[in-house]
């Protein structure tokens, strides 16, 4: 059982400095057999979303050691998710200026700011000295996340973010090595933010399946694309596959375990699935040989004790998405663990 990463929007400060409130989230859930912290940007031209961590000044790597030291001393093991949105940021974020992406194309999403969502704005493509930067961005974002006692990195590839949007045909039109080859800067990526460690720390988070708007859709020619980039992990120092698949066909459904399946044959290391799965599907996804683990979001947002209430058979408690991203302990680090009878207490 993995914890899947979850932007909770608990860095209220000036600094987006991780806080005793984070420590306390996480070392809540060290129960998970593998933490990955929700994204942390890897430097201020990467931020797109309002009080988010980062991991690039040494007061966030403090901050971010604390975390590791309360998840490690209750037995837990923790990764940290590497984030950068790219286009799909906004000048709000930016001290007004333009957010860059592959090309000078408006992804048509929404960024949440300090007013609230706003649609995004036609970005500024990325020169080669840009790009250059990103990926050395990368690289010491996962040298910091080492110094801060973290046991890996994961990349955020997935979503409508910058390197979803490097993958995106109708997004990517850029004239360059990096157009031509569209998988080229995740690549990279992968390469210099794994040099820190020694040995495979590195996981990758990919969503083929995502459609958002004009330009994100999972059609048959997306799909293929996603065929050969998995395979083309195999060749570089991935240490696992993160994958969000399809949701669920309707609420209640069993994820489509043949969706998963396609990507299994193709990726020769660890498999982690992730979207809609509960209790038993889990199971069935194991049993199948299908995924090595399965990560679960929202159900460890409400049950800082899911290894437990699983391991028991016992109802998961239901979260209040109204508390999500308001900052604070409310709805964050306040849910309770089910009791020894097995009775589970209401949430809020």
């Amino acid at each position: 059982m993995v914890m899947a990463p979850t932007t909770r929007a608990r860095a209220v400060n000036a600094g987006l400095v991780p806080t005793e409130l984070h420590a306390l989230y996480y070392g809540q859930r060290a129960g998970a057999g593998l933490i990955i912290t929700e994204g942390a940007w890897v430097s201020e031209r990467a931020i797109g979303f309002v009080h988010v961590p980062g991991v690039y000044s040494e007061e966030q790597v403090a901050g971010w050691r604390r975390v590791t030291e309360v998840v490690h001393a209750l037995g837990g093991r923790i990764v940290l998710q590497l984030w950068h949105t790219g286009a799909a940021s906004h000048p709000d974020h930016l001290g007004g200026e333009r957010p860059a992406g592959p090309s000078a194309i408006n992804p048509q999403e929404l960024s949440f700011t300090a007013g609230g969502f706003k649609e995004t704005v036609t970005p500024r493509e990325m020169t080669r000295s840009d790009i250059a930067t990103t990926i050395a961005d990368y690289r010491a974002a996962s040298e910091n996340a080492r110094r801060a006692g973290f046991d890996g990195v994961e990349i955020h590839a997935l979503g409508s973010f910058l390197i979803p949007q490097f993958l995106n045909p109708r997004l990517n039109r850029r004239s360059d090595s990096y157009g031509s080859d569209r998988t080229r800067l995740l690549l990279d990526i992968i390469d210099a933010a794994a040099a820190p460690w020694d040995g495979r720390c590195l996981g990758v988070r990919l969503s083929p399946y995502w459609t958002s708007g004009d330009h994100f859709t999972a059609d048959e020619q997306t799909l293929a694309d996603y065929d050969g980039l998995v395979t083309e992990l195999n060749a570089h120092p991935v240490a696992y596959l993160h994958l969000r698949g399809p949701g669920p066909a309707a609420p209640g459904a069993t994820p489509d375990l043949d969706a998963f399946a396609r990507w299994r044959q193709r990726f020769d290391g660890p498999l982690i699935v992730n979207h809609g799965f509960d209790r038993a599907s889990g199971n069935a996804v194991i049993e199948a040989g299908i995924a090595d683990a399965v990560s679960f979001g929202t159900h460890f947002i409400a049950n800082p004790d899911l290894v437990t209430r699983f391991a028991l058979n016992r109802t998961p408690a239901t979260g209040d998405p109204a508390t999500y991203y308001t900052g604070g302990a409310d709805g964050y680090v306040d849910y309770p663990v089910s009791d020894r009878a097995g009775d589970t207490p209401s949430v809020r």
